[in-house]
């Protein structure tokens, strides 16, 4: 592994640079993780160490083969019931695999279109060869310990796909647009390391947003009714779980991209804390939010794919040193008894405002802005939440309307004026950021190897036009971002704390241990239409707190049949608590994340493969870019 390191430093910046800093797509040699270590031909007996019982407790909570209630379909099952029936030899990997690859073949659609495909179009790109030879691979692991009797991996033969802005060796990343044709990734990214180490088959890459840029997404079709959205930016790692095309995903979020996709099709997906996992070889939005998560069928899922791929990564990603080592167990298993989720107090916050058509609500609970079915099934959930023990209720929470309350996230204060331009204090943080990992360089050493198109294309998305430049350049945000004084930085990074307090403080005094939202109040949108009639206005708060979310499916709409779905979210690396009460809930009530969707009837393509074209600007307010959507608030 260090001569490959080596031989990848010698290639030049400007690649490795745009797939997450000059350090991240060399980082997975240097990865720490509680996987077991590929199997030898003749294992020897070897002494109990913290990551062979991290493993031994992982697949301890695997389900009894003989337990698992038959699915119709073998893509029906979980991906834990997977990893029993394979360790028993029901089924194989390769059968696993190829039942997925035929469902993609069926129902994803032309590959490589950003654009309406005229089926799913979840994958945008596969490694069909990779992903079998990976499938075989696996079933020889499994008949020789049979033998052997050795201890595996516990994701062993589960097929994956990867979000389109995530390394994939091999596989160029293109993040939702052909402007980044050509972007090969040289090393995996560290969670697709710790995937691979873990057993796991790489299906291939998932369609993102345009530049992740989008919360609302239309280059996919949601897995219920692909004429409605799908939820961005992650929003092909939203559908292909639910729509069996993959046993589960990885997605990314800056603002969003892993809770709008979980709640539009109502996949399980977790977003972690800031620092939870590593983020080196991601194409970066805003470091210092950007976070990597499961998205999955039920939570059981994703908690497991957490436990694989959290922990540090010092060498590549100093963010994921903040993180609690040894992170506290995730769980993987619901409590016992009729009500496991007694002692705990679950609230309601009152301005979390939603946004409708006539604006943020502020004034107005959110609940009273939910649409018929959405209001029916936060009472039902309400309810079924008190009969396993909870005490829900509502609470006022954090008002960010209310200066006092907010110095960073949506705060009007200007703390510099550099080259003619405002410092807003959540740029004040973010911008340096970027700075430091050549975000801007990195794009434009990438275009200056490019053709005309996509070069152009990328200065439309990443240049800067300031007050007193006549053209847009990558310079100009370079310097503007370069400029920003360190004690700005300090007092931007102060603020930032001051609201993670307050938001604390407001849970505290209120006796609350984690909170219940509705990221979506009102039955999604078509994809030629709006596609959010009613969400969260503060739908980033959570990445500016750096604070965990699960989300979870409580129910259907009742005219067109689409999914509703709750979040959970709580302190920094609460991820354990919130996690384990939405497993609770879906142990009690399975009837929502085992819902399998129609198969879908083919249209024509509305765009054809691999043409660069230019994308529909997103409304500021729907932006994952926290620069953008917070100055929409201000």
């Amino acid at each position: 592994m260090p001569a490959e390191r080596d031989a990848a430093a010698t290639r030049g910046p400007s690649r490795r640079a745009v797939l997450g800093g000059a350090a991240a797509v060399g980082g997975a040699a240097a990865v720490s993780v509680a996987v077991a270590a590929p199997a030898s031909a003749t294992p020897a007996p070897a002494p109990s160490t913290p990551e062979q019982s991290a493993t031994a407790r992982l697949l301890a909570a695997l389900p009894k083969a003989s337990g698992i209630k038959k699915r119709a379909r073998l893509v029906d099952y979980e991906v834990v019931e997977l990893a029993a029936l394979l360790r028993a030899g029901t089924v194989t990997s390769v059968q696993i695999t190829k039942a997925y690859l035929d469902r993609i073949d069926r129902f994803n659609g032309p590959f490589e279109t950003y654009g309406d495909n005229g089926l799913y179009n979840a994958f945008v790109r596969l490694d069909r060869d990779g992903a079998l030879a990976a499938a075989a691979a696996a079933d020889a692991r499994f008949a020789r310990a049979r033998h052997t009797h050795e201890e595996l991996p516990p994701l062993l033969g589960i097929p994956f796909g990867i979000k389109d802005s995530v390394a994939v060796k091999g596989l160029e990343a293109k993040d939702g647009s052909h402007a980044f044709d050509g972007n090969a990734a040289l090393r995996d990214a560290t969670v697709v390391h710790r995937l691979r180490e873990a057993g796991a088959v790489i299906l291939g890459h998932t369609i993102a947003s345009a530049f992740s840029g989008s919360i609302t997404g239309t280059f996919a079709g949601n897995a219920w009714n692909k004429a409605y959205v799908p939820g961005g930016s992650s929003q092909g790692s939203g559908v292909a779980p639910i729509a069996r095309l993959a046993a589960a995903c990885i997605g990314e979020e800056t603002g969003g991209s892993i809770m709008m996709p979980s709640a539009a099709n109502g996949a399980s997906g977790i977003k972690p804390s800031l620092g939870t996992t590593p983020v080196a070889g991601l194409m970066p939005l805003s470091p210092g939010y950007d976070v990597l998560g499961p998205i999955a069928r039920s939570v059981r899922d994703a908690s497991l794919i957490l436990s694989v791929i959290l922990g540090p990564d010092p060498a590549n990603d100093p963010l994921s040193l903040s993180a609690p080592d040894p992170f506290p167990a995730m769980p993987l298993t619901a409590r016992s008894g009729r009500r496991p989720l007694a002692g705990t107090v679950i609230g309601i916050p009152q301005t979390d405002w939603m946004r409708t058509s006539r604006g943020i609500q502020t004034g107005t609970s959110p609940q009273d802005t939910y649409d018929a079915d959405h209001a029916a099934a936060f009472t039902r959930l309400k309810q079924q939440l008190e009969s396993l023990g909870a005490t829900v209720k509502e609470f006022p929470g954090l008002d960010v309307t209310v200066a006092a309350n907010d110095p960073y996230f949506s705060s009007t204060d200007v703390l510099a004026t550099i080259d003619g331009s405002p410092v807003s204090p959540s740029s004040a943080v973010l911008s340096p950021n970027r700075y430091e990992i050549r975000y801007w360089d990195a794009v434009k050493d990438f275009a200056a190897t490019r053709p005309a198109d996509q070069a152009a294309a990328l200065l439309a998305q990443y240049g800067r036009k300031g007050p007193n430049d006549a053209t847009a350049s990558f310079d100009s945000a370079t310097n503007f971002a370069g400029q920003v004084p360190a004690a700005v930085r300090a007092e931007g990074e102060h603020r930032r704390r001051t609201l993670q307090a307050n938001y604390q403080a407001a849970l505290d005094a209120a006796g609350v241990d984690f909170m219940l939202v509705f990221s979506l109040g009102a039955q999604i949108g078509l994809r030629t239409g709006n596609g959010f009639p009613v969400y969260r206005a503060y739908y980033q708060l959570p990445n500016a707190l750096t604070w965990p979310m699960v989300s979870f499916p409580v129910g259907y709409d009742s005219t067109v049949g689409l999914p509703i779905s709750a979040q959970f979210w709580g302190p920094r690396f609460s991820e354990p608590q919130i996690v384990q009460a939405a497993l609770d809930y879906q142990a009690n009530f399975p009837q929502y994340h085992n819902a399998a969707p129609a198969d879908p009837v083919a249209s024509s393509p509305a765009v054809a493969p691999r043409v660069l074209r230019a994308e529909p600007a997103t409304p500021p307010e729907l932006s994952n870019d926290p620069l953008v959507a917070e100055e929409a608030l201000r």
